[in-house]
């Protein structure tokens, strides 16, 4: 006969605790996802394009911000590893995405910055990072800045063209690359104030804040510069970056940095995948064909309008062979449609222009001020003359501080070409009814009473100009009166910094601070992100293909062309020429030496 055999319920719970104990004295593996984004190239400000072909082959600015903001917010993700290999941002992209990289470090997470190429800029964005690493090979490019401004006068002598130009402004020096061999005095003291403030606020001053183990002084930094590039080796030494190795062993690193056992990197983290189209397939073909899904609720919303490019009369945006233009028809449909639309309680007006067309850049500015909703204007890297223009019919402008904006002056004329024509043979023989008829003749300069005829023309314009600046700043809150605001127009250029102490910007913020504030003043649910409406509207292949030709899309396939990256001199060299023939059918503009670059 068998027995039950009972335990005493002492001697159980004693099994059961030297179980649970054997368990716990198990080392449990730790590991942490760590979010992978590179970042490399030129980012546009412009709206994504949903396009299955053409909208995949860029990742504009908001893009890679959007991916790091996605990061922080993934709870999964504990850090983040950004590989910076020769950047092309512009002074106020450098600012934003700093911001938005230390906005990831206080949420309590860590980066790591690993910059291949060492640019200066690289390097800056490096430092917004908990830890900056280079390559033993690596090299720091810490050297300085330069601004350098490229003249064509000596070139249009030797075939022949003459730039007649004019201006309304000591500081309008957007002709003078076409009338000069060298900076006059105002544009070389303009200048330097934008040197200078690049210098010392966006290196100098940012090294010290975000190096504050080292306590660099001022004087400190400045020779080190004067004594720069440095290897890797001789920056760590200095003090200047936190790490030499290879980027497989800064991965490595990872671990002890956040107390773990085993690091996973998400490659690539947040990139948008497209499905890969076969062209073969007719239905592939037709999908390529076919418009973007529009996407709305009826939710209140915030309209996003961009303002990314020259500003030229017609159709903008982007063209069948790329580059970007902000059309004035285009803006007015892309206006309207945010004023139309009951769910959009406020409007951005994101500026990334150097200006252009007069005309243009006024029938953007009254449609504008037509609106009945809040307007924010938030300025990228160039928001300056026909930029500086639209933005002023806003409630509040927005600026970074590496933003160049202001050049509030006039500039007019025209290319000379009789010289050319006689090079080559050509004869023209006119007849003309009335003093001025041939104001744009392309043969000859001005007659004297054609050039009393457009300074007349010009001085008018920019009247209008100061008229409505001061009825801007008066609709923000800030009394200028004509005297004061010619002060610091004239076209003269000023950072962003510059622009809020001279009161012609309001604040000095990103595009999300736009975003905030247009959604406290179209009284907006607080406390929850709102929803964006962006526009205009991207084209798709089909609408690309039927305005090829058309309006001014053309007039940027050459500079699209040279935009890769084996012509990057080439490209900036004929931005300014480029620019220029953009606007040659209209007599006055509203622009910036779209050339000047400051690195």
């Amino acid at each position: 006969m068998l027995r039950r055999v009972r335990f005493p319920a002492l001697f159980a719970v004693a099994v059961l605790t030297t179980f649970s104990s054997a368990r716990a004295d198990e080392k449990k593996e730790t590991t942490a996802t760590v979010a992978h984004i590179k970042l490399s190239g030129t980012f546009e400000d412009i709206p994504s394009n949903p396009d299955p072909l053409f909208g995949s082959l860029t990742e504009t600015f908001k893009a890679k911000l959007d991916r790091i903001k996605k990061a922080r917010n993934d709870s999964s993700v504990k850090a983040l590893f950004l590989y910076i290999d020769g950047t092309a941002l512009g002074w106020s992209q450098l600012d934003e995405m700093s911001k938005v990289i230390a906005d990831f470090r206080a949420s309590g997470k860590k980066v790591f910055a690993f910059v291949e190429e060492g640019s200066v800029k690289d390097y800056l964005l490096g430092l917004a990072a908990d830890e900056v690493c280079f390559p033993e090979s690596g090299w720091l490019m810490l050297n300085g800045l330069q601004a350098e401004v490229m003249f064509y006068k000596e070139l249009f002598e030797k075939i022949g063209v003459q730039a007649d130009m004019l201006q309304m402004g000591d500081a309008k020096t957007a002709a003078e690359p076409f009338t000069r061999t060298k900076l006059s005095d105002a544009s070389r003291k303009q200048l330097q104030g934008v040197l200078d403030d690049h210098f010392d606020y966006g290196i100098i001053d940012r090294i010290i804040k975000t190096r504050p183990a080292k306590k660099f002084t001022k004087e400190q930094v400045e020779k080190l510069i004067d004594r720069g590039p440095y290897t890797a080796r001789a920056a760590l030494k200095e003090g200047l970056i936190d790490r030499v190795a290879y980027a497989d062993e800064f991965e490595n690193s990872f671990k002890q940095a956040l107390k773990v056992d085993k690091v996973s990197v998400t490659k690539n983290y947040g990139q948008e995948k497209h499905d890969e189209l076969d062209l073969a397939n007719p239905f592939a073909i037709l999908k390529l064909l076919a418009p973007p899904k529009p996407f709305s609720s009826i939710r209140p919303k915030i309209a996003v309008i961009y303002a990314s490019g020259p500003i030229v009369t017609g159709k903008g945006g982007s063209s069948f062979m790329g580059g970007n233009n902000v059309g004035s028809t285009t803006m007015i449909e892309a206006i309207r449609t945010a004023e139309n639309d009951k769910t959009v309680k406020a409007i951005v007006l994101r500026v990334d222009s150097p200006g252009g067309s007069a005309l243009a850049s006024d029938l953007i500015w009254n449609e504008l001020a037509r609106s009945k909703k809040p307007i924010i204007a938030s300025m990228s890297d160039v928001a300056a003359s026909g930029g500086y223009y639209i933005s002023m019919a806003s409630n509040r402008i927005f600026a970074e501080p590496g933003t160049l904006t202001g050049s509030i002056g006039v500039v007019g004329g025209k290319l000379a070409l009789g010289g050319v024509y006689a090079k080559i043979g050509l004869t023209t023989d006119t007849l003309t009814r009335g003093a001025n008829a041939g104001i744009f003749s392309s043969s000859s300069p001005f007659s004297s009473t054609e050039r009393e005829a457009m300074l007349t023309l010009m001085h008018d314009v920019y009247d209008q100009f100061l008229d409505k600046a001061i009825q801007g700043r008066k609709k923000a809150g800030k009394q200028m009166s004509k005297e004061e605001l010619i002060k610091i127009a004239g076209g003269r250029v000023w950072t962003g910094r510059q622009a809020l102490e001279n009161g012609l910007v309001d604040e000095l913020g990103s595009l999300d601070d736009a975003i905030k504030a247009a959604a406290k003043l179209g009284n907006l649910p607080a406390g929850r992100e709102p929803e964006l409406m962006i526009l205009p509207k991207p084209k798709n292949f089909l609408d690309l293909l039927l305005e090829k030709g058309t309006d001014a899309s053309d007039s940027v396939a050459l500079s699209s062309l040279l935009r890769s990256k084996e012509f990057p001199e080439l490209n900036r060299v004929l931005r300014g020429a480029g620019a220029m023939l953009q606007l040659r059918g209209e007599p006055v503009w509203l622009t910036l030496p779209y050339h000047v670059e400051v690195k």
